[in-house]
């Protein structure tokens, strides 16, 4: 493997350790209603367990509520059930044919309690950003030790890795500051 190719692999890794905390990050209740929430809620569809996403359409018609409307009438009330044992902590309500989550405005605890999740969730991304950086330089030491690259050029190739590293958790510690100012935001 070339130092390219473990520098565009090492890359590849850490854009996706991105995008996982940002659909993390998606999934946490700012107060605002957002589809993202119902992402983790499945419900038993044939024996199958479905994300809600596939089986309805999600809106946003006010800023504090998700109208669900299942394509087959008969999920509403499994939709229901789902939302209810889920850990969203919100009751839905349903007239037949479509489902309403209002979301409450979160309390100044709540709020606190889930600034500190978001917080948790990025130093456990950022972990996982120094993991990547590590096995990338692994594998540039490993093609030190057998001369394929020059000690030079394997300082060079470290110092790609570590501006990757600093640039995605740069983008971590952004996207964590953005949803703490969403979440802190009355």
């Amino acid at each position: 493997m070339e130092v390219a190719d473990i520098l565009r692999e090492t890359e590849d890794k850490m854009k996706r350790t991105l995008e996982v905390f940002h659909r993390e990050l998606a999934g946490i209740r700012a107060g605002r209603a957002n589809p993202a929430l119902l992402h983790q809620v499945h419900v038993d569809y044939f024996g199958t367990a479905t994300p809600v996403n596939q089986l309805a359409n999600i809106t946003v018609p006010e800023p504090r509520m998700l109208v669900i409307q299942p394509w087959d009438r008969n999920l509403v009330s499994a939709i229901e059930k789902a939302i209810m044992k889920s850990d969203l902590g919100i009751n839905p309500t349903s007239d037949g044919t479509v489902i309403r989550l209002v979301l409450p405005q979160p309390t100044e605890e709540r709020r606190r309690e889930l600034v500190k999740s978001v917080h948790k969730k990025a130093e456990e991304e950022k972990v996982a950003l120094r993991n990547l950086r590590r096995d990338g330089v692994e594998q540039l030491r490993a093609k030190e030790k057998d001369h394929s690259l020059s000690e030079d050029a394997f300082r060079r190739a470290q110092e790609e890795v570590q501006k990757l590293t600093d640039r995605y958790t740069k983008e971590i510690d952004e996207a964590c500051a953005a949803k703490e100012k969403e979440i802190r935001e009355v």
